[in-house]
């Protein structure tokens, strides 16, 4: 007889003003099982974890746990009740220590004052639990966000957590990372800790998960026992229909294109962030950056659009040396970039669609010569419907969008300014599948229409996929550059990012 669920959501409803986010919805959880939640962006998934862990307040149905109907009021009250979410963006206080952090708000007490032995021998134990060797009297920040990932699961199992909901955890781990915390899982899984997993990285999902449930528009598709539905099934069911012209997309990417460079870097470098290095994007090519994460990626791009100041070497446009001053200097030579960090860096998530599209266009025309307000609805509303843009309305918080969604206004953003050069810095990270085969043929279609991209990303087969050429980074430093010619594997990717050696 198969255990009771430790948790489960019956008919659960959630509406906003204009939208029905959650309808109806059930969903159970057993002790000792990792069970993925999986939908494109804007399917419910993140309204359903914050219900779950009384963010929300739901409009109608009921949560039970251990057997009991419970009414969640917050997340102290989730985390008392024995359910504690890790999110994607480690919630803790980087300049404390391991110990502080595990124990921040629960410190043991001796005479009213923080008995700070304790504090840490205590933590120590809670680390040792799970088989990781960390420093608890070492500061947070200074270990790497997969070690700060571990810390605050530490953290949540430490509060006696029946229920460990991890919200995209791995998004910005590398592949030994992943290997690191999803040894961590399967102890506590095994230890009977019910695990709630959500991720768009499939190939981790069918790893590590023994059931999925699969939300479609705000209600429930079904649920799944992993290793009874295959991948290409999940997809269908996860975007109501079959995914298609990917393969075009690579036949595509093997032709190379020709003619004269449009942008040509010269042994361009900044010391302490990326080595000298030599790199042409000619009009009509996708050049894809592929590495390890802390390679040199994305500081390479930023020399580019001078978002950071070389201090070696020379840019070319059009044949002509040009100083990269600053990222105003690069919109007005037509260079874009989307940054990796849509939040930080790209998206100003107090202003609307609207505003956060017209923005890049707005700069590059200056202050005095503001828009219209009837060209910027027309132009809001022109790529909301051009890229799909959900919900359609020019006038919603952009903070309100679902990932993906917000990916699509930056790209927005860009596309408006008619760039000759769009760099793009992981655009399909933490977005579902959906989404990023929209955003690769969108890629595709303006490296057809003559465009040059710069695309990088930690996903080898997303880059092999689009990429004429593939520049490889190591240590800092561009170590190879291979053609796409239709024999380049991830297999020999990896082994040139593993050795530093083409062949």
């Amino acid at each position: 007889m198969r255990a009771q669920p430790v948790l489960e959501v019956r008919g659960i409803r959630k509406e906003f003003p204009g939208v029905v986010a959650l309808d109806g919805v059930d969903f159970r959880l057993f002790p000792g099982e990792v069970h993925a939640l999986m939908g494109e962006n804007g399917a419910g998934k993140s309204t359903l974890i914050k219900v779950l862990t009384g963010v929300y307040e739901s409009n109608g149905g009921e949560v039970v746990l251990a057997g009991q109907t419970v009414r969640i009021g917050g997340p102290l009250e989730a985390q008392e009740a024995g359910i504690s979410t890790v999110y994607q963006e480690v919630n803790l206080c980087p300049n404390l220590s391991v110990a502080e952090n595990i124990f921040i708000g629960r410190e043991p007490r001796r005479f009213g004052m923080i008995h700070w032995s304790e504090l840490r021998r205590r933590a120590a134990e809670s680390v040792a639990a799970l088989d990781l060797d960390i420093d608890v009297t070492a500061p947070l920040n200074s270990y790497s966000i997969a070690v700060q990932q571990l810390v605050a699961i530490v953290r949540a199992v430490d509060v006696k957590a029946k229920v460990l909901i991890l919200d995209e955890p791995t998004s910005s781990l590398d592949r030994d990372e992943v290997r690191q915390l999803f040894t961590v899982l399967r102890r506590l899984r095994d230890q009977g800790v019910a695990i709630l997993f959500v991720s768009h990285f499939l190939d981790q999902i069918y790893e590590i998960c023994d059931r999925l449930t699969i939300l479609r528009g705000g209600r429930q598709e079904g649920e799944y026992l992993t290793s009874e539905l295959h991948q290409g099934e999940l997809v269908a069911r996860m975007i109501g229909g079959e995914l298609t012209g990917l393969a075009e997309l690579a036949d595509a990417a093997r032709t190379e294109p020709t003619g004269k460079s449009f942008l040509r870097a010269e042994g361009l470098g900044r010391r302490g962030a990326v080595e000298p290095y030599d790199l042409a994007i000619r009009p009509g090519e996708v050049v894809g950056l592929a590495g390890l994460l802390g390679s040199g990626r994305t500081e390479a791009a930023r020399l580019l659009f001078g978002a950071d100041q070389s201090d070696q070497g020379t840019v070319k446009i059009d044949g002509a040396v040009t100083a990269m001053r600053s990222p105003r200097t690069a919109i007005g030579h037509g260079i874009a970039f989307c940054s990796e960090n849509r939040k930080a860096e790209g998206l100003v998530g107090e202003l609307t669609v609207r505003e956060n599209i017209v923005l890049a266009l707005q700069a590059a025309r200056g202050w005095t010569r503001p828009l219209s307000r009837a060209a910027q609805d027309e132009l809001a509303i022109r790529w909301i419907r051009a890229l799909d843009i959900r919900p359609n309305n020019p006038e919603a918080l952009i903070r309100n969008l679902s990932g993906g969604n917000q990916q699509k206004v930056l790209l927005a953003r860009w596309l408006i300014t008619d760039p000759k050069l769009l760099i793009l810095d992981e655009p399909t990270r933490g977005i579902d599948i959906g989404a990023k085969t929209e955003i690769q043929k969108l890629v595709a279609k303006l490296a057809g229409d003559g465009m040059s991209v710069l695309f990088i990303s930690a996903e080898l087969e997303e880059v092999l996929r689009l990429s004429h050429r593939v520049g490889v980074l190591r240590d800092h430093r561009l170590v190879a550059e291979l053609r796409n010619d239709g024999t380049l594997t991830p297999e020999r990717i990896m082994s040139t990012i593993a050795s530093g050696a083409t062949s």
